[in-house]
């Protein structure tokens, strides 16, 4: 099987690099890719929001599976442009991704599907924003309605900075703050049949303590021992099949990865947010615990045969993701700077402990930094304990001028906590 990958962040090579792993898959190539992708996968430069360009490609590859990767290409209907030239790919439609690219679209099909979720407004004018944030209270939680690369919500107590948010935004979704500890479960669906992955937790704040700005994710853990054995069992039953059956009520069937983020909240399981692709840096996790080749799974749900799919066999171990981030990140993160230390990474830690890279280039014989979240060091281990440690050991090889990353992934979680 020939797969192309379209993207060039850590996810898109945790996705490489499983399927590279997979005996099943003869060819792999990634477009655009990036410094660490090489490795694995052949690069092939490409837009990945051209939905022409990535169906030229494919097709002059002669593709069996074509699988996009961020949300954006998502949004903007890559998969529909790969779908027509006849090559089966792993993503929504345009008008599915809108589960991602719109909260309001989100908001109402949770409404129309049951599916418990955080009370909200939609609010175009500052009137409406001053009369949203005034009935909810702090904390208040504000998302642009939009993409935003992660980026685009505000939780705050601050009045000013919610409403200075809301204001800079031409549409946004205000909702009530939702307590509780949050979890990230992923699906894989044809638009019919949903098999839901394993759960994990990802850390959005920039440091130590939950403290800081908000990001696209400084790291993740999974399993969750602290969570509910029966939690996958009651998110598929409460939120990921009524939302595959909803989205094909309206027809515009849900075919790729549903991503559910949800807050364990007094008062039940609710949904934050969906996403239309695999998370990132949840993604590093998961898919360092599946044992399951993933190559099949993924044309099986291009190609709408997943209820013939066996189950999904997972690995006993636990697995933990740090992110290395450059400085000054998130807000304008400086780039550019050489990256040391990857391959004693890879000569002494591995296969206990990888890295994935996210933003980086290779100038030369260097790899450089190219991004605001510039590696992912993924690390397995009997327990999360073990995972933990030799993921630590192995960020603490890498040199990065500037950089930073947390400390306290899983840690409260490896202590029983």
């Amino acid at each position: 099987m020939k797969v192309l990958v379209i993207g060039g962040g850590a996810r898109e090579h945790a996705l490489c690099r499983s399927l590279s792993l997979d005996p099943a898959v003869s060819a792999l190539y990634c477009a655009p890719g990036n410094a660490g992708i090489a490795d694995v996968a052949t690069l092939r430069p490409v837009d990945a929001l051209d939905g022409a360009a990535v169906a030229t490609l494919a097709t002059e590859l002669a593709a069996d599976l074509v699988v996009v990767g961020p949300e954006a290409p998502l949004v903007a209907g890559v998969a529909d442009a790969v779908r027509a030239a006849g090559i089966p790919v792993f993503g929504p439609s345009a008008e599915a991704a809108q589960l991602e690219g719109s909260k309001a679209f989100a908001k109402d099909v949770m409404a129309a599907a049951g599916v418990p979720t955080a009370r909200s407004y939609v609010c175009t004018t500052p009137e409406e924003v001053d009369e949203a944030l005034d009935a909810f209270g702090a904390p208040y939680v504000v998302k642009d309605d939009g993409l935003a690369a992660g980026k685009g919500v505000v939780v705050t107590d601050d009045l000013a900075a919610a409403r200075a948010h809301a204001l800079a935004c031409d549409r946004v979704v205000i909702e009530e703050y939702l307590d509780g500890p949050e979890v990230s479960l992923f699906a894989i669906t044809d638009g019919v049949t949903v098999v839901p992955l394993q759960p994990a937790q990802d850390f959005k704040r920039a440091l130590d303590g939950d403290a800081g700005p908000n990001t696209g994710g400084m790291g993740a853990y999974s399993p969750l021992p602290w969570a509910d054995p029966k939690l996958v069992d009651e998110v598929m039953e409460l939120v990921l099949q009524p939302t595959v059956d909803e989205l094909r009520r309206r027809g515009t069937p849900f075919s790729g990865l549903l991503y559910a983020g949800l807050a364990i909240t007094g008062r039940g399981t609710r949904v934050i947010e969906f996403n239309a692709r695999f998370g990132d840096p949840e993604t590093q996790v998961v898919l360092a615990r599946l044992r399951t080749p993933l190559a099949g799974v993924l044309l099986n749900a291009a190609n709408g045969t997943l209820d013939t799919l066996p189950p999904l066999v997972w690995r006993d171990d636990a697995a933990v993701t740090v992110v290395i981030a450059s400085h000054n990140y998130p807000e304008t993160p400086r780039t550019g700077d050489p990256i040391e230390g990857l391959l004693e990474v890879a000569a002494e830690d591995e296969p206990d402990a990888y890295v994935l890279h996210a933003g980086t280039r290779r100038e030369g014989n260097t790899v450089v930094s190219a991004g605001g979240r510039v590696l992912s060091v993924t690390a397995t281990g009997s327990d999360l304990a073990q995972a933990r440690a030799k993921a630590y050991k192995a960020v603490a090889r890498i040199r990065l001028d500037g950089s930073q990353h947390r400390t306290d992934i899983a840690a409260k979680a490896a202590e029983g906590r």
